[in-house]
């Protein structure tokens, strides 16, 4: 999964401390020489990190006094690796960072506050919604480089042999639709994930949250959230629901079903933009139908927001800092943005870089569709953390192993540790 934090430290390595940089690398920058600064880069090392690399080098043509050493992190190790690495001020220049993270280490102190600075020169170009995102305390600390959320993908082949003609509103639609799509092609015409992050979305459906930030009150067991678990819970039984799956591999089970074309929707986001037309199902790029995700009883749909920020490094020295500064305002500028979003078929956080080529992807279009549902988080450095307890909670309560009472409870006192001023 591409969202979430990884639950478990990790212990810094010789070889984690060898692509670490935090301005300590023995460059030539004092003797007046080029200043080489280290990436981090989170993304995709198949699909994604080529473009990256590309771009990298491009920078270092249009830069000759700035190297970058690209070093791909895997984005589920990544979090733990740098706050590991910035706390024994090793860290690299710069951190791809989810927008998770980027409230979480700058309150730390790991970020460089970039205000003011050439990274931000563009501020009024980027959607604000994505630059509050990467703020704390009124500073911001991360420039957004790529923006996501969650849509209802479906077969439109399939749907339109169930006699389906337009995507479903609310759940009790969709129930309905899968029902039709069973009947009709026989196969299962949804199937829902058991991790936290998918089910936010029913949250949002109900107008509640796992917690209220702003009155600092934990909701995850509320009467509107239970309401919300007990409608994701529904979607798992019935016709053409297909059973929850909660073993490890489940995401990948997931995926593999729609894109072959053995389940007709699901929720996903556009990181799988790429893997959808890969398919069986989706050689044909115009059968992929994405739509809003479906709301609940307050008639309101709802997604949260994903995406990821480049941030600085605070602990660097101020020529590390500057070269940092330099090589995050090329990367997110329009044409950088544009070049990753042709490659690699995600949604820039720009509106200058959603020129006519990129809209003329259809998933791109689709996905940009459904951004107005989208949801950003609040400014809480803990947030991304509290769907942690949640995804030990979830599948057990999908799986029938515990009641849906009993593991929200559990994750409510789990939450209570991690927000321990926060009032049940």
């Amino acid at each position: 999964m591409r969202r979430g934090i990884a639950a478990t430290a990790l212990v810094a390595s010789v070889a984690l401390a060898a692509t670490a940089c935090g301005g300590s690398d023995s460059d030539s920058s004092k003797s007046g020489g080029p200043v080489t600064i280290t990436w981090w880069d989170t993304s995709n090392a198949t699909n994604e990190a080529p473009t990256y690399k590309a771009l990298v080098a491009d920078f270092e043509k249009a830069n000759p006094k700035i190297k970058v050493k690209y070093v791909d992190v895997p984005f589920d190790q990544a979090q733990n690796k740098f706050d590991t690495a910035a706390g024994s001020q090793g860290a690299p220049d710069v951190l791809r960072s989810e927008v998770g993270w980027t409230p979480a280490f700058a309150k730390k102190g790991y970020f460089l506050p970039l205000d003011g600075t050439k990274a931000l020169a563009d501020r009024a170009a980027f959607q604000s919604s994505l630059v509050q995102q990467a703020q704390y305390e009124g500073k911001t600390y991360g420039v957004p480089l790529v923006t996501d959320t969650l849509a209802l993908v479906y077969n439109k082949a399939l749907f339109q042999k169930a006699g389906i003609t337009e995507a479903p509103k609310t759940w009790d639609e969709l129930k309905s639709d899968a029902a039709k799509v069973k009947d009709k092609t026989g196969v299962d015409g949804y199937w829902g994930s058991t991790q936290s992050y998918y089910a936010q979305s029913f949250l949002y459906g109900e107008g509640t949250d796992t917690v209220d930030a702003a009155g600092k009150k934990i909701t995850v067991d509320s009467a509107p959230a239970k309401k919300a678990y007990g409608t994701w819970l529904s979607l798992f039984s019935g016709k053409g629901l297909h059973a929850a799956d909660t073993t490890a591999d489940a995401y990948a089970h997931i995926q593999d079903a729609f894109v072959n074309g053995k389940v007709a929707a699901i929720v996903q986001g556009p990181w799988e933009i790429t893997n959808f037309y890969q398919g069986s199902a989706f050689k044909d790029k115009s059968n992929l139908g994405i739509a809003t995700v479906p709301a609940g009883s307050t008639g309101k749909p709802g997604a949260p927001t994903g995406g990821h920020n480049l941030s600085v490094y605070a602990g660097s020295d101020k020529a590390h800092q500057d070269a940092a500064l330099t090589f995050v305002n090329f990367m997110t500028s329009a044409k950088s943005q544009e070049t990753i979003a042709l490659k690699n078929s995600t949604l820039p956080t720009r509106q200058d870089a959603y020129t006519a080529q990129v809209k003329a992807d259809p998933g791109i279009a689709g996905y940009q569709g459904v951004l107005a549902a989208a949801r950003p988080r609040p400014a809480l450095p803990e947030y991304s953390s509290l769907w942690v307890p949640l995804d030990a909670e979830l599948p057990k309560i999908a799986g029938g192993k515990e009641s849906l009472d009993k593991g929200l409870s559990n994750a409510e006192l789990a939450i209570a540790k991690l927000v321990p001023d926060f009032s049940k």
